[in-house]
């Protein structure tokens, strides 16, 4: 502050003080563009468990939230009368097996026309088939696990009537999780078969995951225009349905010069900041 004395009156007269400001150096630093997108968590693999035939429950094992391998028996149907059948007709090719084999041996020695022995065999071959008809009608009484996985909650009880319909349980593989998402198309040229990509879970568990592309729907939705994608998530304690945010980086690093956002002021038609070179200060439009 610079005092000087007046000549009329002799009293001090103070300029104005300079206003304080902050100034930083402005340099080029590097700028990595990303682009999020929602996804959802899901399973390796999911299903719902039903019977493929109607019928009553005689046997039901659904361990509810356990693992169970692939094949194990979880459900059967009432199957009696196919059991029956199965039966009567290992009777009946036991009969025709052995006519089919006098028969044979009187042909080899010209004993009876070749059309005779043509209907034991065609008689044979068709309870073989019934035979194996009628246990494919029972297989299908079986309900087993498709693969290894974790068995949800039991939504039937033992004795009960079910059909095709009716759903046992569901059925999730916790072992793989992945995460469809979907890509703006004017971003497909960002994501490739292989493509590593960040995972963000929402709530409490803010860790960063990493996920690989595995697969891409090749045709854009005709409403959104987007493109969905699934990515095989690398740490697989998450709950399937969860909420995630990805991030995908554009991969083009560009160097930009980076400026606080307080330092910029607002115009009506283009933003300002004040540029100082050589001890001036400057308005330059941004």
């Amino acid at each position: 502050e610079k005092k000087e004395k007046g000549k009329g009156g002799g009293g001090d007269e103070k300029k104005d003080k300079p206003t304080l400001v902050d100034v930083m150096v402005a340099t080029l630093q590097p700028v990595i563009n990303v682009v999020e997108d929602n996804g959802t968590i899901i399973p390796g693999e999911s299903t719902e468990l039903r019977p493929e035939v109607s019928g009553r429950l005689t046997y039901l094992n659904v361990p509810e939230g356990k693992s169970v391998a692939q094949g194990t028996i979880l459900a059967r149907i009432n199957s009696a009368d196919l059991e029956a059948q199965i039966q009567r007709t290992k009777v009946q090719l036991e009969t025709a097996t052995k006519t089919e084999e006098r028969l044979k041996q009187l042909l080899d020695v010209n004993g009876i026309n070749q059309s005779d022995y043509d209907v034991a065999l065609n008689t044979v071959n068709t309870l073989k088939a019934d035979l194996a008809y009628t246990q494919t009608l029972i297989d299908k009484t079986v309900v087993r696990a498709p693969f290894t996985g974790t068995i949800g909650l039991r939504q039937v009880s033992p004795g009960a009537y079910v059909s095709p319909t009716s759903i046992l349980a569901t059925m999730q593989q916790l072992g793989k999780m992945k995460i469809d998402f979907t890509l703006p198309e004017e971003n497909s040229d960002l994501i490739r078969i292989g493509s590593v990509v960040k995972v963000k879970m929402e709530g409490r568990d803010t860790t960063i995951r990493r996920a690989t592309v595995i697969a891409l729907e090749p045709q854009a939705n005709r409403l959104t225009r987007n493109l969905m994608v699934r990515a095989l998530l690398d740490d697989a304690r998450v709950n399937p349905g969860a909420f995630a945010k990805v991030i995908i980086s554009s991969g083009n690093n560009k160097k930009a010069i980076m400026i606080p956002t307080n330092a910029i002021i607002p115009d009506d038609r283009d933003n300002q900041v004040i540029l100082v070179k050589e001890g001036k200060a400057t308005f330059v439009n941004v």
